[in-house]
């Protein structure tokens, strides 16, 4: 039986994390001890104090052996996140901006991500235009996906339900709404949808830039109809002004 990526990444953190708060908890009370012992009031006098062998040794051969074995178990992971299953299903990712398509081994492609359930599946990861990184939080993987050359990673979805996936690559203006429904189906499902459903492809590529120039056009035509709703104004000041003048110098003529 193969590790669970997801389970070795979050005993990878755990652990790691774990050493880091004890390490932080043994400096700090060294420090404390170290201020208590040695402060000026208890020591007026300043005194050399000698190296010790032991202390130097242990300081310095505890902190190899957690770097080794932090490595040890990251390493693990990361080959095994690397080791796909033959029998794996292959989708191909592909990232542009700003959103994520997939292919099918029957030629199939979709906007939305469809999974069977209790399934190995391999991603291979390439872009079209700029750098992405192709995210998947609940099964914490994540894979650049870079124009004209193709990654990869795997994943077994061991549960039904709707996930996420998500751009972790700074690609653009809209970098922050690349998200792609990722949708992990019962298999009789799933293969229904995969042979007998048309392709959900429908949404245009360049709706998002479409949409992004539509907005800077309606900013501009906001601030046109400002400008020239206060030409208007300053207008009919100008005309009350003028006619006001008109009535006073009439009104003077006339006496």
């Amino acid at each position: 039986m193969r590790p669970n990526i997801t389970q070795q990444v979050d005993e990878s953190f755990y652990i790691i994390m774990g050493i880091s708060v004890i390490l932080l908890m043994v400096i700090t009370a060294a420090m404390l001890y170290f201020l208590y012992k040695y402060n000026a009031k208890r020591h007026p006098v300043a005194e050399n104090i000698e190296g010790n062998t032991t202390v130097e040794i242990v300081w310095t051969v505890i902190p190899v052996i957690l770097v080794l074995f932090m490595f040890y178990i990251s390493w693990t992971g990361f080959k095994n996140m690397r080791d796909v299953p033959k029998d794996a299903m292959v989708v191909k990712v592909n990232g542009q901006m700003w959103k994520w398509s997939f292919e099918y081994d029957n030629k199939k492609k979709s906007d939305t991500l469809y999974l069977p359930v209790n399934k190995n599946v391999k991603f291979e990861i390439t872009a079209t235009d700029v750098n992405h990184s192709f995210y998947l939080p609940q099964f914490r993987v994540k894979e650049d996906a870079v124009p004209g050359r193709t990654n990869y990673y795997w994943i077994r979805t061991d549960k039904v339900g709707t996930f996420y996936a998500a751009c972790a690559e700074y690609c653009g203006l809209n970098h922050s709404y690349m998200y792609a429904t990722m949708k992990v189906l019962p298999e009789e499902e799933f293969l229904v949808w995969k042979n007998y459903f048309p392709s959900e492809t429908g949404k245009d590529t360049t709706a998002t830039k479409t949409d992004s120039l539509k907005t800077s056009s309606t900013v501009a035509d906001t601030l046109k109809n400002k400008t020239d709703s206060l030409k208007t104004t300053s207008t009919v000041r100008d005309t009350s002004k003028s006619m006001k003048d008109s009535l006073k110098t009439d009104s003077l003529k006339k006496k």
